[in-house]
């Protein structure tokens, strides 16, 4: 029998196809693999950096057959030696945070958590407190202001452990529960209360009139997460309901937090214009400019800083400043002007690096200078002591001299 010439044809173009199909998949898959090999060693460690850390090995192998003490247990050494080597970029803000307190940080950041609603404070001698908040799924339940923590669930407490790690123990998941072993004073024997942990938001903002001053509306932010934009607006726009035509921005304290947040908050005051110059390693500068829509561009400001005031709040505090769309009240800032990136690692901790410094929009410089206000106002101890805020009285009585002054200014023009 005769093969069909077309059937023989047909066989041989689908070998000659198969075969150019397999050699195209040889080498696209020969190319792949030196791809994904050439994008997982681009970053690995020269010879000579893996040179310098057999020489860390070589110690602690030596460390580990001679030393007479007891060697601490994983990953504590390995902790050691991350900080050892971030401390020699001699920058206090690049840093190493082990996955407790990163916990904490990202939470406080989030400005919400699963958690009873209770502070975690010390005694004289150490022992672990607990502060209900009010209307708190803690208060709910019936822990007082004072009880002292003996367990929780099953983990016993004691003096020496770390506050973030106690406070991890009673957070958890919204609707699981938590079971404390409480003593109490005037009580002989323990207590076991268990609560149903709760959505609990910690506010970063308050705000109020300040009484008797009816139109000066105060705010406070405590520092920059990622809700206070949300919080700021609000506030400034119960106030303007409630009468306020000049406003107090109390930042002492704030050691700073999300960059973003402080740009949005600077922009419900300042109308326009550059709120912060960014510096980076191998780019051209970087300008953040204010957003249009604020609530408060126009009505007088007062912006009360201090030593404590840092990072995010002098951004906040420095473009107002240079813009002069308020006048500064209080004592000389902390000066952090650099802009940290937080990466988070495999076992939950984190390293943040300095990636950047910033500047005003006058492009003054921030770090270990700060701000100077333009009015300084010192406060003592004894002030303190006795409830008195010089630095806000000196902010009110500016608003109120701002405000006799006003009809004679718009006469005049």
């Amino acid at each position: 029998m005769i093969p069909d010439p077309n059937k023989v044809l047909s066989v041989h173009i689908r070998v000659f196809l198969t075969l150019v199909a397999a050699v195209l998949i040889f080498t696209l898959g020969m190319a792949t693999g030196f791809g994904v090999h050439w994008y997982l060693t681009r970053d690995n460690p020269t010879d000579e950096e893996i040179a310098q850390f057999n020489l860390f090995w070589e110690v602690w192998r030596l460390v580990r057959e001679r030393y007479y003490g007891e060697i601490p247990a994983a990953p504590t050494p390995v902790y050691g030696a991350i900080r050892g080597a971030l401390a020699t970029l001699q920058d206090p803000y690049t840093i190493f945070v082990e996955p407790q307190p990163r916990a904490l940080e990202k939470a406080d950041l989030q400005g919400r958590f699963g958690g009873i609603g209770a502070l975690v404070t010390r005694g004289k001698e150490g022992e672990v407190l607990l502060q209900p908040m009010p209307g708190s799924p803690a208060e709910r339940a019936g822990i007082q202001n004072g009880d002292q923590l003996l367990k929780v669930d099953d983990t016993v407490i004691t003096t020496t452990m770390r506050t973030e790690e106690i406070v991890l123990l009673i957070r958890g998941d919204v609707g699981t529960q938590v079971r404390l072993t409480l003593q109490r004073t005037g009580l002989t024997a323990p207590l076991e209360i268990s609560v149903t942990r709760e959505l609990i938001e910690t506010p970063s903002v308050e705000w109020r009139i300040l009484e008797p001053h009816e139109t000066i509306g105060y705010l406070r932010i405590r520092m920059f997460t990622e809700r206070t934009a949300e919080e700021t607006r609000r506030a400034l726009q119960d106030l303007l309901d409630r009468g306020a035509s000049t406003f107090v921005l109390d930042l002492r304290g704030n050691g700073g937090g999300v960059l973003d947040a402080a740009v949005d908050v600077t922009s419900e005051i300042l109308d326009s214009g550059v709120v912060l110059n960014e510096e980076r390693r191998d780019q051209p500068e970087k300008s953040y400019m204010a957003k249009p829509g604020g609530l408060a561009v126009q009505q007088p400001l007062v912006v009360l800083v201090d030593g404590g005031t840092a990072s995010a709040s002098e951004i906040v505090a420095g473009a107002l400043q240079d813009h002069k769309r308020a006048t500064l009240v209080g004592e000389k800032t902390f000066g952090k002007g650099s802009v940290q990136l937080v990466f988070d690692l495999s076992d939950a901790s984190s390293v943040h690096i300095t990636v950047a410094r910033w500047l005003t929009p006058n492009r003054q410089r921030i770090d270990a200078q700060g701000l100077q206000p333009d009015i300084i106002v010192p406060i003592s101890d004894e002030e303190r002591a006795a409830g008195r805020d010089p630095q806000l009285e000196r902010a009110i009585a500016y608003l109120r001299e701002r405000a006799v002054a006003a009809p004679y200014m718009e006469r005049g023009r």
